[in-house]
């Protein structure tokens, strides 16, 4: 794997240099390095400079510096300076204050990249002398203590998604980190093992996602590959950010101020909102509420969308589209979510189904929205919480229902009184610790193959029962095993279809046995699933059970010259587990059609016939990048038959994208489609290579339908 890491990352810098020169003439760039001035922990910076230099940036001393920020505190316009010695000049840190000239440039929109040990721990002054500010400098000037620690663990810093989307690839030995959350704003860029972050951003516009006071290799020294330093000062999201009610959140009102951040580019904003989220993500007309300037809008009042309000116990879908000056490039942003809390009590804890609770828990909830007291009902039968009354009142959100038994199922109740009426609340469970726990298929999953093998965890029994059935009421006994063999396999399902399992376990030795286990369910899927990317995982290779999604999914690491792609990070998870459509698992592919095309195979070994159930349609789960370069994508069955995506700018696409394929297509190509061997994905033109450009892809949930 030494190799194929050592190639990502060196596609990567490519991939990211690219991105730099296309966004690159946007920005004023500059660098800071004047031989007059002391530096400390960096070194002289002089490589530095260079390097930055002779990639456009100007290169301005400590008077220049001063000059150049009063300048953009003005104008505003886009700007960034890296600092290539790390002593911060009297210049533009005349006080230890907020109010100096650097920390006004940040305010104002500005942009400094700053590398080495500790931040404004010195200022310098043009004799080469230095004034000791300590800790005590970024507490002033940025505000928080930048360097919160914990110190020189030389802890090896793992770079996060946020920091990979910005462009870092160099990792190092921290020496001076801090608390991701020590101030408000702040994007982790690298971490530590303890969470703290080793490199990292302060915004310091409000709803800004890409600007501020950028840190990065905090440690003696300086970053070994200067393109990352170029890929963080020239990082600019295209998209808007920081959406306020923040994405999830429960909103505890029936009207809303929404705000974002605007992305580098945007001139305007298109604005969708409503409480569907398939139209909001697809433009829907009904929720496309205008175009305009502002980066607020208000709902749920008079004048406004949803006049009337919004509704208690629903969720809400909103999504911005940026629009450059020329009023025709766009970006489109994420689909964000807000939900106006249920009139019924909601987030119970333990949340409802959970496992292994102490036995002598505490139950909380989160009251409906207007209510003012609560009545709990609480016991070990379903039936008897369902049917009761008469509870007390209560004014506060939780309930302690004394110890509990071991290995055993509770359920739970709250009604909520708002003043005008009594409201029922649904029936929460969770179960005791010592008790079984499903393993696969996780219970209350929804989409799960045909043919799955159930498999739990054991609780204190020494053997178990299996029921099974589509029945939750009446159960049949499928089987029975000792300890070491949890598992059962109940054979091909029916498609779209609830079923329910139960484990009870016994234990002589034990007195509380037999335990009756908890009731789960699943729900297969009404498609067959091709490669949802769940089941591939970071096992060593050779070693028993490693299923690496890059061993699955056959790139090109081995013929470069002819396949520029490349599955899987670079580091585990090889598998996706943040870009993910479904589930937990998506697969990344890198491309780069220096070589004319990339692609990647899967060889089916299961699942080879797709005529059953009159399947007529292949779906793909695709998400590209604004960023990536626009190639070709198609899919190859067998190794021949080619479909191509009727957009040819379908791998610039930055949200999931679903793909749907006639197999007609395929079958009037000569595929057999009672027996698919394989399966491509590739970017390029397959029967005819050119030299094209690179980007990274995301696929997930290929899957067949049926009409």
């Amino acid at each position: 794997m030494c190799k194929k890491l050592i190639y990502v990352i060196l596609f990567m810098l490519v991939l990211g240099l690219c991105e730099v020169q296309a966004l690159g003439q946007e920005w004023d760039r500059a660098a800071y390095w004047d031989g007059r001035y002391p530096s400390a922990w960096g070194g002289g910076g002089d490589a530095v400079r260079d390097a930055l230099e002779a990639a456009g940036y100007t290169i301005l001393d400590a008077d220049q510096l001063k000059t150049w920020m009063d300048g953009h505190i003005s104008d505003k316009e886009l700007s960034v300076v890296v600092f290539c010695r790390d002593v911060v000049p009297e210049t533009v840190a005349e006080t230890m204050t907020s109010n100096c000239t650097i920390r006004r440039y940040l305010d104002a929109g500005g942009k400094v990249v700053w590398y080495s040990d500790w931040p404004f721990y010195y200022q310098g002054s043009s004799d080469g002398t230095m004034v000791t500010w300590g800790s005590a400098g970024a507490t002033s000037v940025l505000g928080f203590n930048a360097s919160s620690g914990p110190n020189d663990t030389l802890d090896v810093v793992e770079i996060t998604d946020a920091g990979a989307t910005w462009g870092m690839t160099e990792t190092w030995e921290s020496s001076r980190p801090t608390s991701p959350t020590i101030s408000a704003n702040m994007t982790a860029l690298a971490t530590i093992s303890t969470g703290s972050a080793a490199a990292w951003v302060k915004h310091y516009l409000p709803g800004d996602n890409y600007r501020g006071f950028v840190r990065t290799f905090d440690r003696s020294g300086a970053p070994t590959i200067i393109d990352d330093l170029i890929r963080l000062a020239e990082y600019t999201a295209t998209t808007s950010g920081n959406p306020t009610p923040a994405d999830g959140a429960f909103h505890p009102d029936t009207w809303a101020s929404i705000s974002w951040g605007p992305g580098g580019f945007a001139a305007s904003h298109d604005v969708y909102f409503g409480d569907n989220f398939d139209d909001v993500q697809t433009g829907a007309e009904s929720t496309f509420q205008g175009n305009q300037a502002d980066t607020n809008f208000v709902v749920g009042f008079p004048g406004f969308p949803f006049p009337e309000g919004l509704v208690p116990g629903t969720t809400y879908y909103w999504r911005i589209d940026d629009v450059k000056a020329d009023g025709v490039t766009k970006y489109q942003g994420d689909v964000w979510s807000f939900t106006v809390p249920p009139k019924t009590a909601y987030l119970p804890d333990p949340s409802d189904g959970a496992a292994s609770a102490a036995p002598d828990v505490e139950l909380k909830w989160t009251g409906g929205f207007g209510s003012k007291l609560h009545y709990v009902y609480f016991g070990d039968n379903f039936d008897d919480v369902n049917n009761a009354a008469g509870a007390l009142p209560q004014g506060t959100t939780k309930y302690t229902p004394g110890t509990l038994k071991m290995a055993k199922t509770y359920y739970w109740r709250v009604d909520e009184f708002d003043i005008v009426q009594t409201l029922k609340g649904d029936v929460w469970s969770f179960t005791t610790e010592g008790a079984v726990e499903p393993l696969d298929p996780p219970n209350g999953a929804v989409d799960v193959t045909q043919t799955p093998v159930l498999t739990w965890a054991p609780g204190f029994g020494a053997s178990h029962e299996v029921y099974f059935g589509t029945d939750a009421t009446s159960l049949e006994l499928k089987g029975s095993g000792n300890l070491g063999s949890e598992s059962y396999d109940p054979g091909q399902l029916e498609w779209n279809t609830t079923y329910y399992w139960r484990i009870d376990e016994a234990n002589s030795a034990n007195a509380d046995s037999p335990w009756t286990g908890p009731l789960w369910s699943f729900t297969t899927a009404s498609f067959l699933i091709i490669d949802d990317m769940e089941s591939y995982n970071d096992v060593d290779e050779g070693k028993p059970g490693s299923d690496r999604i890059y061993l699955a999914w056959i790139d090109g690491f081995d013929n470069p010259a002819t396949n520029g792609s490349v599955v899987g990070n670079f580091d585990p998870p090889f598998a996706e587990q943040t870009i993910v459509h479904s589930g937990n698992q998506s697969m990344p592919m890198a491309y780069d059609n220096a070589v004319g095309k990339s692609e990647a195979t899967l060889t089916l070994t299961s699942n080879r016939d797709w005529t059953v159930k009159g399947f007529n349609t292949l779906t793909i789960w695709f998400r590209g990048s604004s960023s990536n370069a626009a190639e070709n994508l198609y899919v190859a069955l067998n190794g021949s038959a080619v479909v191509n995506h009727d957009n040819p700018d379908a791998a610039t696409r930055a949200s999931w994208t679903e793909w749907n394929i006639d197999l007609k297509a395929f079958a009037d190509q000569g595929v057999n489609l009672a027996n698919v061997t394989s399966i491509t994905l590739g970017l390029g033109n397959r029967s005819n290579p050119v030299a094209g450009g690179a980007g990274m892809m995301y696929f997930d949930d290929i899957r067949l339908y049926a009409p």
